[in-house]
């Protein structure tokens, strides 16, 4: 069965046009035939039937003459007979060319024809052996009559051979005609016979009972025959046997029967009357013979209506039907067969690319076109056919999705609205609560209470990042920003502050650049969002590794981790979420951070690639444009996001803290402060600590790589003698129950600390900077990696 819908449109039309041409095929094979079998039909008349019969007749009439000439041979007689044997010879030649000439397959019209065709013309042959044998004497009169009697029925079977012929409409039988042929052989004999006794002056018994046979066979077969011709025909032949010849005929044949066989029957009838009624006889019968047999036959036309008749009709109006049916089919069936395939693409162009996309523009938060995108029909074309009517219902389906998904992306756009509203508060909350951590940071002196500050901002820095997802995913911009360059160490460093393991991310080189101050918060996120995956997704024991250096277009930084990695596939299907900007759904919440970082990319036109890494896990490559980067130099502009970022960075740290980079080591040290007396009166305080601008340091030491790392932490070191307290003798903390507030420090207390604090960080990292002497206690190895907390 076909199973496309062409193929079975094709095949449900052309059933009908399959058996119109079948039918139409058989009535052309039959007409073709007709027309074979008459152009046969002419052409054996022309080279067999009229040859044959002349022999014939040629034969009879020689016959006739040789009986009288054998029996009373004179001068007139021999003249006669040698007339005749001229005429025989004649009618033999023109036989022998037609035989010749003939191209029709004597074969396929009787299989014994070619052996009759073949005897006739050996008799032909051998006419001259027979006339040789001419005697005088009663039997030598018999032996003539037979021998030319034989050459006469081989004659007529050569030309029985062809009544399966078949007829030309108009034209008699064969059949018939042969059987009248016959009984024109029969008068004939009767002349031979009758003439022979004639001449002898008597009638032999067995000429006799030779007369009276065939008086008897050629009245029955004249009788039986002539009805059976075709009405011309037979018109024709009554005409003759109604005719005073024939007439007088059959009065001589019965006065020979009445006389009786000897000398009677001799003269029972002048010769002379015998012989002109007898020829005149004979020869209106191979006339009319002949017209019956194949006038029609050479006066037909083989393409002519009469000669086509009924068949023809059939063939010309069949082929007239089998190309108006054809033609209906084909048009018809076409017609049908677009129309069913404009269903088809229109059903699978909704479904695989007008309703997809739509749905991607809509829950992206664009606008579509419902009348554009599913225009409804024309009503004058309105409920033509029923494939019409199944394309109407497709465009309502269509239109109906549409205005659902619109109206379902109104409703998420308007909740998308009440997130980004309560994200925002959110972060302002979160905001609100890194200032009052870093108030209680700064004002703290147990280094325990300190770490668990430390930890507590970090947590509340994950949830401003969380908050900020919440804000992109939304379609909003986050609200944090810098208005000046940022270095990206400065960057990667606050990316990975945000990671919960942030202990196992490694940073091996970063080079010296600086980002736009736009492009920092957004980029700062997207750099969060790969190493946390990274962490997530690989062993605890493992390291994170980021490196970034310059290429061609830019910094290509790389984030590096040794998991499981992913699949080919589903490397793929990650890499076209991140590159297609329409390919979020945010009912994935399993690849939320794979969203968040389309976003971002495509905001601020960064290119993010996830490839296998070489250790088996998956490598993260982050590529910054020369767009995103600044010109100014490192001590050009205003360096107050820089240090911002710095100090944040190194507050939210906790208290054992991690060591730092080489790179980042490589910035200039900063000279010590002054130690103020504890007891130095101040002549303003203000409410909040300010904040210590420490003066211009010096120039820097050429950049080198150093190992030393920082040193931690070390209780009550960077305090003022007088400040630092025997940790025997310090009162153990015990958390206050009457609910009465914490004392205050007064301003003076507080600028002391905080300028201590700020003293003892520069003599850490100017003891880091100086090499240390041979036997030197050496500082806590350093492994490159570098962990650090997001700024706010």
């Amino acid at each position: 069965m076909p199973r496309s819908v062409r193929s079975k449109i094709v095949a449900l039309l052309m059933v009908p046009v399959v058996s119109l041409i079948a039918l139409w095929a058989f009535a052309t094979v039959n007409s073709a035939r007709s027309v074979s079998d008459l152009n046969r039909l002419k052409e054996i008349d022309t080279t067999l039937l009229l040859p044959v019969g002349d022999f014939i007749a040629a034969v009879q009439d020689e016959r006739s003459t040789a009986a009288r000439a054998v029996v009373a041979p004179d001068t007139g007689r021999r003249q006669a007979l040698r007339d005749r044997q001229r005429a025989t010879d004649a009618a033999a030649a023109a036989l022998r060319d037609g035989v010749n000439a003939g191209s029709a397959d004597a074969e396929g019209v009787d299989p014994g024809l070619p052996g009759r065709i073949d005897r006739l013309m050996r008799d032909a042959g051998e006419l001259s052996a027979l006339r040789g044998g001419y005697t005088t004497g009663k039997t030598a009169v018999d032996r003539t009559i037979g021998g030319y009697t034989a050459v006469v029925h081989h004659g007529l079977a050569t030309a029985g051979a062809l009544t399966g012929l078949q007829s030309p409409a108009g034209a008699s039988e064969l059949r018939v005609v042969l059987e009248l042929a016959r009984a024109r052989e029969a008068i004939a004999r009767e002349d031979a016979v009758l003439g022979a006794a004639q001449a002898a002056g008597r009638m032999s018994p067995a000429q006799f009972d030779s007369f009276t046979g065939d008086v008897h066979i050629q009245r029955d077969l004249l009788a039986a025959s002539v009805d059976d011709l075709q009405p011309a025909d037979t018109a024709a032949y009554h005409r003759i046997l109604n005719g005073p010849a024939y007439r007088d005929l059959r009065s001589a044949e019965d006065a020979v029967r009445d006389a009786g066989p000897g000398t009677r029957a001799a003269t029972a009838v002048p010769a002379v009357h015998w012989s002109e009624t007898n020829g005149t006889v004979l020869r209106a019968l191979r006339s009319a013979q002949r017209s019956a047999a194949t006038e029609s036959a050479r006066n037909a036309e083989p393409l002519s209506l009469d000669t086509l008749g009924g068949s023809g009709i059939a063939v010309v109006l069949g082929l007239a039907g089998v190309l108006l049916s054809l033609l209906i089919s084909v048009k018809i069936g076409r017609r049908l067969v677009v129309e069913l395939e404009e269903l088809r693409n229109s059903a699978l162009r909704i479904a695989g690319r007008d309703l997809p996309e739509s749905l991607r523009r809509l829950y992206a938060g664009k606008p579509v076109d419902i009348d554009a995108v599913a225009p409804l029909a024309d009503d004058r074309d309105t409920g033509r056919d029923e494939l019409s009517q199944v394309g109407e219902a497709l465009v309502a389906v269509h239109r109906t999705a549409l205005k659902a998904a619109a109206d379902r992306a109104q409703a998420l756009s308007g909740i998308s609205g009440v997130y980004v509203s309560l994200a925002r508060r959110s972060q302002l909350l979160l905001h609100r609560q890194l200032a009052l951590l870093d108030t209680m940071e700064r004002r703290t002196e147990d280094p325990a209470e300190l770490e668990d500050l430390f930890r507590l901002d970090h947590l509340t820095t994950r949830m401003r990042r969380h908050a900020e997802s919440l804000i992109i995913l939304s379609g909003a911009a986050p609200g944090r920003g810098w208005r000046h360059p940022v270095p990206l160490l400065d960057v990667v460093r606050a990316a990975i502050a945000e990671v919960e393991d942030f202990a196992r991310v490694q940073v091996s080189a970063v080079a010296d650049a600086r980002l736009t101050g736009g492009a920092v918060a957004d980029l700062t996120h997207l750099l969060a969002e790969l190493v946390e995956n990274a962490v997530t997704f690989s062993p605890p024991h493992t390291k994170v590794r980021v490196h970034a250096e310059r290429v061609g277009t830019g910094i290509a930084l790389e984030i590096t981790d040794r998991g499981l990695g992913m699949g080919k596939e589903a490397l793929d299907e990650a890499n076209r979420r991140i590159a297609d900007a329409d390919e979020i759904d945010l009912l994935d919440t399993e690849r939320l951070g794979l969203f968040v970082v389309n976003r971002l990319a495509h905001r601020q036109k960064v290119q993010v690639t996830l490839q296998p890494s070489v250790y088996g896990g998956v490598t993260a490559v982050v590529l910054l444009p020369d767009a995103l980067l600044s010109e100014a130099g490192p001590d050009e502009g205003d360096e107050e996001p820089v240090e911002e970022m710095n100090s944040l960075y190194h507050r939210r740290r906790p208290a054992a803290a991690l060591p730092l980079s080489a790179a980042f080591r490589q910035r200039p040290a900063l000279p010590p402060a002054p130690e103020p007396a504890p007891t130095a009166p101040a002549p303003t305080a203000p409410a909040e600590p300010a904040r210590h601008e420490p003066p211009a340091a010096p120039p820097a030491p050429a950049p080198a790589e150093l190992d030393g790392p920082l040193p931690r932490r070390v209780r009550q070191a960077g305090l003022a003698p007088a400040l630092r307290q025997d940790p025997q003798q310090a009162p153990e903390w015990v958390p206050r129950t009457d609910g009465a507030p914490a004392p205050r420090r007064s301003p003076e207390q507080a600028r002391a600390t905080m300028a201590s604090l700020r003293a003892g960080w520069s003599r850490g990292r100017a003891a880091a900077d100086r090499p240390q002497p041979d036997g030197a206690p050496q500082p806590p190895s350093s492994s490159d990696d570098t962990q650090g907390e997001q700024p706010r």
